[in-house]
């Protein structure tokens, strides 16, 4: 049977499309808001770094593990073992489809800015039109998978038309001297005077957004297995990840050119429709505003696709219920992708009577997805380490800086929510017992020791948020 693959240019899609969501349409405001040129330049020198060697990573062990098809966990999984592989797994997984509750809620408020009834994002009709979307790209999906990778790359280049004209924009209008009066910032007080103190306070807020706006690279090595060609995956990631690098640069730094850098804070969201606005008139927000609505549903295609994926390709593997693992005459992941969007669709309802429940579980997801990248990090090293004798010093580099550079990350993220994201992996040590079981595989004496490590985490984690040490709401 000739099954279909995805292509470079489907897989690139992939990764600028997961990577590209709402946030990139307030970037300028989050980042530039609390930093100045200086320390937004610096921010992105660290922020690239690393990221590209992440980058390099992924597309290093994707051409020196050609086998391991599911690429961000399974790197997990033969690095460090069963336990490791599920914990990496699940932790993904949970933050994979609590993204796309985000991604309901984020399209809703945008239309909400033409049409007032979905003010908000978790009103009732919000909920509703949500909910019919969600399967629709539910069904859309189950088409095949191809089908909706294709469809995601157009609407990749769709939601890029907007940014790229706000870019062309910002530097039409750039002017120097506003940029050079809050090349320090201005948050201080102290215009036009440096310090190296206050610099790196900046940068380190930036380094707190820059943790979250590149989720999304490991788009491509997701779908390794459905590839035409494994180097394709690799290259993909280089390339999706170093465009969207470019991108982000060149908005945030523009924008302190155009806008002074102490009222770029004052700028309603999305900024960089007040940016398009304040350069050309009311019809930039407009635009800008339609882009995001087309940058969400595209985000939110991407990430169904990698939250149908991921379980349906743990489950193939033996470390998720077999259940998973169930495919359609399009070979779409049905059952992977049903119980994916039954869970999206009970947090959407439950927002109809407080999102404080989905803030805590998306708080706690957005920390568990940068475990799987240290580990994939961790096993650059420990491969280059087992194969030193072909190893070469580009892949001692690029894993000791990613190593470096993600745990970096962890610590960023915030080491309280890390305690908190225990909690995540509670129900998931009844999961991976039941699994292993029905393997006819017994725990080990080192799965033990990792199930009694987690629970004693998230029992400090759980003290320390009623004790009001740790605020999530």
């Amino acid at each position: 049977m000739n099954e279909k693959k995805l292509g470079k240019t489907s897989l690139i899609g992939l990764v600028i499309g997961s990577m590209i969501g709402g946030g990139a349409f307030n970037i300028i405001s989050d980042m530039g808001g609390q930093a100045g040129g200086l320390a937004i330049i610096i921010g992105w020198i660290i922020t690239a770094i690393g990221m590209i060697s992440l980058a390099f990573v992924f597309q290093n062990l994707t051409n020196e593990r050609p086998d391991l098809d599911g690429g961000i966990y399974s790197y997990a999984q033969t690095g460090f073992g069963d336990f490791i592989g599920f914990s990496s797994a699940w932790g993904y997984w949970f933050a994979a489809f609590l993204g796309n509750v985000a991604y309901a809620t984020l399209l809703m408020s945008a239309v909400g800015n033409f049409f007032p009834i979905f003010k908000g994002g978790n009103t009732l009709p919000s909920i509703i039109v949500a909910s019919f979307l969600l399967w629709g790209v539910h069904f859309l999906i189950l088409r095949g998978v191809e089908t909706a990778a294709f469809i995601n790359s157009i609407v990749t280049v769709a939601k890029l038309m907007p940014i790229f004209l706000v870019i062309i924009c910002m530097i039409v209008v750039f002017n120097f001297d506003t940029f050079k009066s809050g090349f320090y910032g201005m948050a201080s007080g102290s215009v036009g005077i440096f310090s190296w103190g206050d610099t790196m306070s900046q940068v380190k807020s930036t380094m707190l957004v820059t943790v979250w706006v590149f989720t999304g690279i490991e788009g491509a090595v997701v779908f390794s297995g459905r590839a035409k060609s494994k180097k394709d995956v690799g290259t993909a990631t280089v390339i999706g990840l170093v465009s969207v690098l470019i991108i982000y640069f060149l908005m945030t730094v523009l924008a302190q050119g155009v806008i002074q850098q102490s009222e770029i804070s004052k700028l309603a969201s999305p900024s960089m429709a007040q940016i398009l606005e304040h350069i050309v008139g009311h019809w930039g927000s407009i635009f800008v505003n339609i882009g995001l609505i087309i940058s969400v549903l595209g985000a939110w295609l991407g990430w169904t696709l990698l939250a149908g994926e991921l379980p349906f390709i743990v489950a193939k593997d033996g470390l998720f219920p077999k259940w998973f693992a169930k495919e359609n005459k399009n070979k779409a992941p049905i059952n992977a992708l049903i119980i994916t969007n039954i869970l999206v669709q009970i947090f959407l309802i439950s927002m109809l009577f407080t999102d404080s429940a989905y803030q805590f579980a998306f708080s706690l997801a957005s920390s568990a997805i940068l475990i799987p990248y240290t580990l994939s990090a961790f096993y650059q090293v420990k491969y280059t380490a087992q194969h030193k004798n072909k190893a070469n010093l580009k892949q001692w580099v690029i894993g000791i800086v990613a190593s470096i550079y993600t745990i970096w990350l962890v610590y960023a993220a915030g080491l309280d929510y890390l305690l908190l994201t225990m909690l995540l992996y509670i129900p998931g040590l009844f999961v991976y017992s039941y699994v292993q079981r029905d393997n006819k595989k017994r725990l080990t004496k080192l799965d033990y020791t990792l199930f009694i490590v987690i629970i004693v985490l998230a029992i400090i984690g759980t003290i320390r948020l009623l004790t009001g040490n740790i605020s999530v709401f």
